[in-house]
């Protein structure tokens, strides 16, 4: 736009200042605008003249930022190409990862969580802007519809270990949760439920939880009221920082070093100074306050309380590289 009103008006001036043909206007506009070097093509009058200072200063400068910018913008999308390959060369490189659908003020929450564990995240997301958000938080990312089975597919879904849906429009979860469901029958699936009554729908869609913040808050307002002190506890261990205490889940896994003894013999207390307070089974069962002749199986979660870097140990005796996998939930349970 700048550049056609600079030539148009270039072209008007010369003609009503100098009679000139438009044709002649408009050469003059041109090679004064693009300082190719030419001569007056006419002589000018000093009317002329100060109408042709005006082009140079105005056009010259006009024309040099739009050519800069045009530059700029080559350069910026080459980058982007080069940048999104790589990123789409790391996804790809991905194994029991997570899929973040929608990166709104949860799922930037979420992903603040999980990538704090060091545990890889692939956010799909089709907003410009919350996209931007996830390039300045450095997310790998799929720009696109969550629903859409190749955003998901390039996402790595075939290689993944569980997807959180957490859309602002629960029709679009429980749709996400049915595709998700569809293409890797063993994901762990989490949706997020705005109302009450879509949570059994997203339930029967495939979603192995559904969570709704609003109950959530709503409980945990009520709690920080009625309970205060148990709040504190349960905020303190299970969103402490590192070092604080903490309450995690660790898997029993085939690689432990403390399976098929008790709770008494596996020294974890004495040891370890966790507090094991409650163990699921690798049926499903949960056992509360365990006795100190419960055992230990492979594919029991234990539950504990204690220092994190405590808990990492504990992860190690029981071969989890990282707490417990949903794969093991999704066949137990």
């Amino acid at each position: 736009m700048i550049g056609l009103f600079i030539f148009g008006a270039g072209t008007l001036g010369y003609s009503i200042i100098e009679g000139w043909s438009p044709l002649e206007s408009f050469y003059m506009t041109l090679i004064t605008v693009a300082t190719i070097g030419y001569g007056e093509i006419k002589p000018l009058s000093p009317a002329g003249r100060i109408f042709t200072i005006l082009i140079i200063v105005i056009g010259v400068g006009n024309m040099a930022y739009l050519v800069g910018q045009f530059s700029q913008s080559m350069v910026e999308g080459s980058l982007q190409r080069v940048f999104g390959r790589h990123k789409l060369e790391q996804i790809e490189k991905l194994k029991d990862h997570y899929i973040l659908c929608g990166y709104g003020r949860i799922g930037r929450s979420i992903a603040k969580e999980i990538t704090a564990r060091k545990i890889p995240l692939v956010v799909v997301e089709s907003d410009l802007l919350t996209i931007e958000q996830c390039e300045k938080d450095g997310m790998l990312y799929i720009r696109g519809d969550a629903s859409d089975e190749d955003n998901l597919l390039t996402a790595g879904i075939k290689r993944a270990l569980g997807v959180i849906s957490v859309v602002s429009s629960d029709a679009e979860n429980v749709y996400i949760v049915l595709t998700a469901r569809g293409l890797n029958p063993d994901l762990f699936i989490v949706a997020r439920a705005t109302e009450e009554k879509s949570i059994k729908k997203m339930t029967g869609a495939g979603a192995d939880r559904v969570v709704s913040p609003n109950l959530i808050g709503a409980r945990k307002m009520a709690q920080a009221v009625l309970k205060p002190a148990v709040s504190d506890f349960i905020e303190t261990t299970v969103h402490g920082v590192s070092g604080a205490l903490a309450m995690e889940e660790v898997l029993v896994t085939p690689k432990s070093k403390i399976k098929d003894i008790s709770l008494m013999e596996s020294n974890i207390r004495r040891d370890l100074d966790l507090i094991v307070i409650a163990i699921k089974t690798a049926e499903g069962e949960m056992l509360f306050n365990p006795s100190a002749q419960a055992r230990i199986r492979e594919g029991d979660t234990l539950i504990a309380v204690g220092l994190r870097e405590n808990m990492d140990r504990l992860a190690q005796i029981l071969g989890a590289d990282r707490m417990s996998s949903p794969r093991y939930f999704k066949r137990r349970t």
